[in-house]
C-alpha cells in the first residue's frame, strides 16, 4: 500500500499534510473531474511567471463558470507559506530550493448531477514539492519522443483536472521508453501529452496557434519574448506532420521541462540528431529569465 509523504498542503482554509488532507466523496472534482489546476515553478524562493499563471487560472475558471475563490495576492501568500514550511521540513532555507506549487480548484461538493450547481463553495487545494528538472544528459543529448493521433476532447485550452486523455497519451511514450508523446489532429501538430511543442526550420521558431485545440503554456509568451530579444524569427500557425518530421530542431516546453530538445522522433534523428543552435539560445534566455522571477514577501 502506497503511503503518501508528509508534504505540506492547504485544503479549504487549513494547512495540513498530504496524508491528513481529506475531501468528500461527493466532491465534483472526484466525481466528474469538474475542476481546474495550475502548476507554478519557483526558483530560489521566487515564483516564476506568477501573474501569467494566475491569468490562465482565471481563464480556466471562467470557462467552467467558477468564480476564483481567492485573489492573486492570497494565492501568492499561500504559496509562500507552503514553500517556507516545506523548506523548513528539509532543514534548508526557502531560497535554496526550487519547488513546484500545485493549485487545484473544483466546483465543490454536491449530489451527483451533470448540471452545474451554482450554490456550492469551491474546493481549494494547494501543495508543494521539490521541482525535478531535466538532467544534464537530457539537455546535452536531447530526448526521444513518439507520435500519436490526438484523441482528446476539443477544449484543450482549459487546464482541466479531467486528464484521462493526457494519461493515455503519456502512457504511449512511457511504454515506448520515450519522454513524450507528440500528437497530431487531422494531420497537424497540436501538442504533447504534458508539454507544448516547438518546431525550428531555417532558424525560425514555429508554434501552434493559441486556440481551443491547445493548452497555451506559460512558456508561449516567454519563448516569444526570448525570440524577440535575440532576433529569432517566431510564428504561430498550423504545422503539418511533414514539417515536424523534416524539422531542423524540435523542442518541448513545460514548467518542469523548461525548454528541452527532442533529438529522436519515432526512432529517427531530428535534424543533426543533436541539440541545435536555436535550442541553445532559447535555453540561455530561459535561464536568464529565472533571475527575474517574482519575489514573494510575507
Amino acid at each position: 500500500m502506497n503511503t503518501l509523504p508528509p508534504l505540506p498542503c492547504y485544503l479549504n482554509g487549513e494547512f495540513t499534510t498530504l496524508p491528513n488532507a481529506k475531501i468528500s466523496v461527493m466532491d465534483r472534482g472526484f466525481i466528474f473531474g469538474d475542476g481546474v489546476y495550475e502548476v507554478v515553478p519557483t526558483y530560489g524562493g521566487k515564483l516564476f511567471r506568477f501573474e501569467q499563471h494566475m491569468a490562465r487560472l482565471d481563464r480556466s475558471l471562467a470557462e467552467l463558470r467558477i468564480a476564483n475563490p481567492l485573489t492573486h495576492t492570497q494565492w501568492a501568500d499561500l504559496a509562500l507559506q507552503l514553500m517556507t514550511t516545506y523548506a523548513a521540513s528539509q532543514g534548508v532555507a526557502v531560497a535554496s530550493l526550487d519547488q513546484l506549487i500545485y493549485i487545484q480548484v473544483t466546483r465543490g461538493v454536491a449530489m451527483r448531477d451533470h448540471v452545474m450547481p451554482t450554490d456550492i463553495t469551491p474546493t481549494v487545494f494547494v501543495m508543494t514539492n521539490t521541482m525535478k528538472l531535466p538532467t544534464e544528459a537530457m539537455r546535452s543529448q536531447g530526448v526521444a519522443c513518439v507520435t500519436a493521433d490526438d484523441f482528446r476532447w476539443e477544449k484543450a485550452h482549459i487546464k482541466s483536472t479531467s486528464l484521462l486523455g493526457a494519461v493515455f497519451a503519456r502512457q504511449i511514450s512511457f511504454d515506448a521508453g520515450a519522454t513524450e508523446t507528440i500528437m497530431f489532429r487531422d494531420g497537424f501538430l497540436s501538442e504533447a501529452a504534458a508539454s507544448n511543442v516547438w518546431v525550428i526550420k531555417d532558424g525560425k521558431v514555429l508554434g501552434t496557434p493559441k486556440d481551443h485545440l491547445v493548452l497555451e503554456g506559460i512558456r508561449y509568451g516567454l519563448i516569444e519574448e526570448i525570440c524577440r530579444a535575440r532576433g529569432i524569427p517566431f510564428e504561430l500557425r498550423r504545422i503539418s506532420r511533414e514539417e515536424v518530421e523534416n524539422a531542423d530542431e524540435i523542442l518541448l516546453s513545460s514548467a518542469t521541462k523548461e525548454v528541452l530538445p527532442v533529438t529522436l522522433l519515432d526512432g529517427k534523428a531530428v535534424g543533426s540528431g543533436r541539440p541545435g543552435p536555436v535550442y541553445a539560445q532559447l535555453f540561455a534566455g530561459y535561464s536568464a529569465a529565472k533571475a527575474q522571477a517574482l519575489p514573494v514577501t510575507p
